[in-house]
């Protein structure tokens, strides 16, 4: 992998980390136009330590207000919001590596993803007197939420978008549901760092480094870490003031001309 190709894929996953259209989906989208030949999850997963370090610069003081006071609600609520994922994670790690390898599945993924994401738009036009914040979550909308990021894991299903509609359907208000989706980031992100470890051990995550050349690793995951915090600041700001919809028809798009393609055409997906 040359280094222009590290720095579009970094730009792509530094955008679309945080908008509700699948980061992982459009990385192995790309890595197959690219045709990269590497393994995708470990580049995948630097990428993601770029993006980590965005969520955490703009989110610092939520993060610091936790740090302060480790033991109360908010903690709780994030463990239980990022056990679903680990439980998935752990029992389908195979199916969702060779998901990311192969993409078989990607074009159903990101239709699914657009119908997660109208749905809960119509489900949060529901009348109430009181949204949720903070102060008002409960257990049940923690795991919900957690269920819907397990879900997120395979590519083409945007982590992003699933917590955030999750948090929707439990009437939580859309600025915290975003940054409690956000905040979910962190301990998957990590999570999926611990889980690329097993792979380290044995050394072939590390042939898959240098051949991709450790100079593309960095440049891409600096560029994820810089264009990532531009894009949570702008989703923080979206997320308030407009809906969901102009993604899902994306991700309704892209799915379908991924299927023709895997199907019918097989420019890309041979």
């Amino acid at each position: 992998m040359n280094i222009l190709t590290a720095i579009i894929l970094g730009a792509v996953q530094g955008l679309t980390e945080f908008l509700p259209v699948s980061s992982s989906g459009h990385l192995v989208l790309l890595e197959k136009i690219f045709k990269v030949n590497a393994p995708g999850v470990f580049f995948d997963t630097m990428l993601h330590l770029g993006t980590l370090t965005a969520v955490i610069t703009v989110l610092w003081k939520d993060i610091w207000s936790i740090l302060r006071k480790i033991i109360q609600p908010l903690t709780l609520y994030l463990i239980i919001g990022t056990i679903p994922a680990v439980i998935a994670a752990l029992t389908f790690g195979n199916i969702i590596e060779n998901a990311f390898d192969t993409g078989k599945y990607l074009g159903f993924c990101f239709l699914i993803t657009s119908v997660i994401l109208v749905t809960a738009e119509q489900l949060a036009k529901r009348k109430s007197d009181t949204l949720k914040n903070a102060q008002t979550i409960n257990w049940l909308d923690a795991l919900v939420t957690g269920i819907m990021q397990a879900i997120a894991l395979a590519p083409g299903i945007s982590r992003s978008g699933a917590t955030i509609s999750g948090a929707l359907f439990r009437k939580i208000d859309r600025d915290f549901a975003a940054r409690f989706s956000f905040l979910l980031s962190i301990p998957a992100i990590l999570g999926a760092v611990v889980f690329q470890t097993k792979d380290l051990i044995k050394g072939t995550e590390t042939q898959a480094a240098e051949s991709i050349g450790i100079a593309a690793v960095i440049a891409g995951t600096l560029t994820a870490a810089i264009v990532g915090f531009f894009a949570v600041k702008f989703m923080l700001k979206i997320i308030k003031e407009k809906n969901l919809y102009g993604f899902a028809i994306y991700t309704g798009v892209l799915g379908l001309l991924i299927i023709v393609d895997q199907f019918v055409t097989g420019f890309v997906f041979l």
